[in-house]
């Protein structure tokens, strides 16, 4: 079986969006690309939007115009199947969702590439399986489904045909990530995978049903969903976004029955954006609902629908509870996961309106799943009862659950690993993030099993990108400034703090992790404090902890100018401590945590208080607290243990005594 470093040149078959998208990532990734349509002038202009893209990934200084310039020499434009996959390591079709195109594709693909190429497709919801059926090679072939735009959706999900070898998946997951984007795992070929089967139907469907039923108003929904709910959009304004047609046919060929108000607007070719007119008019004003329009809709029906749709997929172990919000927040920008909704309304009350909508309408969609009954039966209704898909409060096997960070313990390693939870914004500094990091910094510095602590963002996209600009309203970004103990919280931790910046770390990001003791990067981050452009200066310790590590010019330039340097420039400066290959930045991370979690806890605990307070007295005071903590430390029980160990020529094995 291949290994991810033996992919060398990955064929991209189709140049329309999705496919221009994907092979930039490719290219960018350092892959050479097989870029192939069935015209040349289809292919051409998948090749001038890469040029294009690339270009402005230069302009705004994310990546250098030579890298600009490499990655577009990797791209080979070919209209010619054979010379595109003859020579190709992993083929990824992105053509249009019909079964028969991609069938015929891939029949014709799986004759021209190589035996061991694995043969991967990009569609949002066809079986896996029956694509697979075309080709003699089942067990290589698996859903790669990425995200439009794909340069800037950070989600992939990887879906198991019936016959996709394990490696393969392992594989693919491992490209995904090479490629910078963060892979959920699809476990069965189910229709619609996670995303679109949480997302279409009961998100977009329900509220059209609920419309076409005279329930509500397309404006009261959208200003309900947007403005009280979190969503980054309303289900119908979602809908004239991404094509009306789009999810119509998607339930046309699913068999589903079509709400009378989508037909209307297919039959009329009124599809949204893309025509001018969808459910709102975008040549005249576009999507513009009243706030409160939405203030008196309840908006449990659609909650209802996408819980019962993820149910079933974990009844079915298709995936996992993280795995499922995880895919609704970087693919559908839902502003937590799913379950973890369910959980704050209460699977009780989710239960008792499904069987409600169930008894009135009699439509199957209702029927609630019976893991629903089960969980209820059993008492696990969510947050008021500490357990639902989740598990809430303190826990006898670890820490308690956050909101907007996640903790986890390895006590056999003394390691603690604080992960900024916000993927889907880019894990921005929320009020809840600001609330929460100080109380769990506040345990673990309790917490005698931990050592050291790693600070890290999930999603492989950013560390941090700063502050959540939707709380700027109303004065809130003073406040935001004002909250310098927020910032202070790694750096008033009595353990040492590693920053694993991977991505962006931004404005208060970048704040957060100068408070960190070490700051540990991959190659692809970028690190800014950009609030000039915002006609703000950094509010969380960034013109001073700056200056104190990269000297007073570097940090004017850094500050006033308001630009993203990379890491490579970054670490040139002294502003990080390593600079990390993407590619194994997490083993790395966790080989220096290690390490330093292996230390004398009592010793360096000591020695990051002597030089974080010595840096900031006179040499002499600075010299005397560096005595002072030398004595003391004589008559620890591991100092003992480390010249025992020493003159033993053995590894020691300190207690924190």
């Amino acid at each position: 079986m291949m290994k991810l470093s033996e992919i060398k040149t990955i064929a991209v078959l189709g140049a329309g969006t999705m496919g221009h998208g994907i092979a930039e990532l490719a290219v960018l990734a350092g892959y050479q690309v097989n870029l192939r349509d069935i015209k040349d002038e289809f292919v051409q202009k998948g090749y001038g939007a890469i040029k294009w893209s690339l270009g402005k990934l230069a302009e705004k200084s994310v990546i250098s115009e030579q890298k600009a310039q490499e990655a577009l020499e990797r791209v080979h434009p070919l209209v010619d199947l054979g010379e595109a996959v003859g020579g190709a390591d992993f083929v990824i079709e992105a053509a249009p969702e019909m079964m028969r195109i991609k069938q015929e594709i891939f029949g014709e693909v799986d004759k021209l590439a190589p035996p061991r190429a694995i043969l991967a497709s990009n569609t949002s919801s066809l079986s896996i399986s029956k694509i697979a059926q075309a080709t003699g090679r089942p067990a290589q072939v698996v859903g790669m489904h990425f995200f439009n735009p794909p340069v800037k959706m950070a989600l992939v999900e990887v879906i198991r045909g019936q016959e996709t070898g394990e490696e393969v998946m392992n594989l693919t997951v491992e490209l995904a990530k090479k490629l910078g984007k963060t892979p959920i795992r699809v476990e069965k070929d189910v229709f619609g995978f996670i995303v679109n089967r949480v997302l279409v139907e009961p998100f977009m469907f329900e509220s059209a049903w609920i419309v076409s039923r005279g329930e509500a108003t397309v404006e009261e929904i959208d200003s309900r969903m947007k403005y009280y709910e979190g969503f980054p959009m309303g289900p119908f304004e979602l809908q004239d976004l991404t094509g009306i047609d789009i999810g119509y046919h998607l339930m046309k060929e699913a068999g589903v029955e079509i709400p009378p108000i989508i037909a209307e607007r297919v039959e009329k070719n009124e599809l949204g954006r893309k025509t001018g007119v969808g459910f709102y008019n975008y040549r005249d004003g576009g999507a513009q609902y009243r706030r409160e329009a939405g203030e008196k809709f309840d908006p449990l029906p659609i909650y209802a629908l996408m819980v019962n749709e993820a149910a079933q997929l974990l009844e079915q172990k298709v995936t996992t509870e993280d795995q499922i919000d995880l895919g609704v927040q970087l693919g559908a920008g839902f502003p937590e996961g799913v379950l973890k909704r369910a959980d704050a309304i209460g699977l009780d009350v989710i239960l008792t309106r499904l069987e409600e909508l169930h008894k009135k309408y009699g439509d199957e969609r209702y029927r609630p799943a019976k893991l629903l009954g089960e969980m209820v039966k059993a008492g696990r209704t969510g947050k008021v009862t500490g357990r639902g898909f989740y598990t809430y409060g303190q826990r006898a096997d670890g820490p308690r659950e956050y909101k907007a960070i996640k903790v986890e313990i390895e006590a056999e390693k003394h390691l603690a690993w604080v992960t900024l939870n916000r993927p889907h914004r880019l894990n921005t500094i929320n009020s809840e993030m600001r609330e929460e990091l100080p109380q769990a910094f506040a345990e673990l510095a309790r917490n005698e099993q931990v050592r050291a602590i790693v600070l890290r963002g999930a999603g492989d996209k950013a560390f941090s990108a700063g502050a959540d600009v939707s709380e700027f309203a109303g004065g809130k970004a003073y406040m935001f400034a004002m909250l310098g103990e927020f910032f202070a919280t790694p750096q008033q931790c009595p353990k040492p703090v590693i920053a694993a910046i991977d991505g962006y770390a931004l404005g208060g990001g970048l704040e957060l992790a100068l408070a960190c003791d070490f700051r540990l990067a991959s190659r692809r981050s970028q690190l800014g404090q950009p609030e000039i452009k915002l006609g703000l200066i950094p509010g969380g310790g960034g013109t001073q902890r700056l200056t104190r590590l990269i000297g007073a010019a570097r940090a004017k330039e850094l500050v006033m100018l308001g630009e993203r340097i990379p890491a490579e420039q970054a670490h040139a400066w002294g502003l990080i401590n390593r600079l990390l290959d993407n590619e194994r930045f997490d083993e790395e991370v966790r080989a220096f945590a290690e390490q330093l979690a292996a230390g004398p806890p009592v010793a360096i605990r000591l020695v990051k208080r002597v030089i974080d307070w010595g840096q900031e007295s006179p040499l002499e005071a600075a010299l005397l607290l560096e005595r002072e903590a030398f004595g003391l430390l004589f008559s620890t029980e591991d100092m003992i243990e480390g010249t025992t160990a020493f003159m033993m020529k053995k590894k020691p094995e300190f207690k924190g005594k």
